[in-house]
């Protein structure tokens, strides 16, 4: 429960990463890395999120420009999990996706608000402190297109096949699901999502932690990389960890040619309308 603490094992864990392998290329981190996850702590751990081609300054924004001396640091492309962000009166779950020079090249604010209620085991309103955002989000990378959407995101299918239709190769989620939908969905969604837009899904939690009073969120963990075909690529469980794949992105279009639904679809009968 304290940000300079969280923001410097970030920072350390992002280091840990980097000199366990030469090859990384894009990292990604989970939900809400340096806030607990509650609508009370929001506002209390809330930054500025500079915009894309901004420049972050260390007083205003120290999560973002952490992230951004990090990525520079060891040419490295950063999905920035999401931090709570501060813009006027007004308070957003916030991803920004760095390049390899530590540049702000996407900033995607949680589209989906987490708002649900399920009888007896947890009931969770992100509407009481944050406000939702209005952009889908795709980066272009030297890999292909990232489309990123923010943990609840991952429920809303027609957002991932936005995204497809915009050319995404790869949907990254920092997502902290709980212990009842965890294990019932948080796998089952990545690899729906995956199969349905023939791509690579990549999903990322905070580790699970012991709550210190009543009522704590718990996150279920389990940070884990799709094939385009459904395949669970790498995986870990519950405990804090790195999770290392290696994506052969030319799978993408080898399994859209193999299975080609999207061209096979009855538009004269549905559609996506954006």
């Amino acid at each position: 429960d304290n940000k300079v603490l969280n923001i410097e094992h970030v920072s350390k864990a992002i280091q840990k990463s980097c000199s366990q392998s030469t090859k990384i290329e894009l990292l990604v981190l989970p939900e809400c890395w340096n806030s607990p996850y509650s609508t009370a702590s929001f506002p209390l751990y809330a930054e500025e999120v500079p915009n894309v081609n901004q420049q972050p300054q260390d007083s205003i924004s120290p999560s973002i420009y952490m992230l951004c001396q990090k990525a520079k640091a060891f040419n490295v492309w950063i999905v920035g999990g999401s931090i709570p962000e501060q813009d006027g009166s007004s308070l957003y779950n916030t991803c920004v996706i760095i390049d390899s020079n530590g540049t702000i090249v996407g900033k995607h604010r949680k589209i989906h608000l987490f708002d649900i209620d399920v009888p007896g085991k947890i009931k969770f309103k992100e509407s009481d402190a944050l406000s939702a955002g209005t952009t889908p989000t795709l980066v272009q990378t030297p890999w292909g297109p990232i489309g990123v959407g923010i943990c609840y995101d991952i429920r809303f299918p027609e957002y991932a096949m936005l995204l497809r239709q915009l050319g995404a190769k790869l949907l990254v989620y920092p997502g902290a699901f709980n212990m009842v939908t965890g294990p019932a969905h948080w796998e089952l969604l990545q690899r729906a999502r995956a199969v349905d837009n023939q791509l690579f899904v990549a999903a990322c939690s905070p580790a699970r932690v012991a709550p210190r009073k009543e009522g704590d969120y718990i996150a279920w963990g389990h940070s884990t990389v799709i094939s385009p075909w459904g395949e669970v690529l790498a995986t870990t469980d519950e405990k804090e960890d790195t999770v290392f794949a290696t994506l052969d992105m030319s799978t993408v279009d080898a399994t859209r040619d193999s299975i080609p639904c999207w061209k096979q679809k009855r538009n004269d009968i549905y559609s996506l309308n954006s």
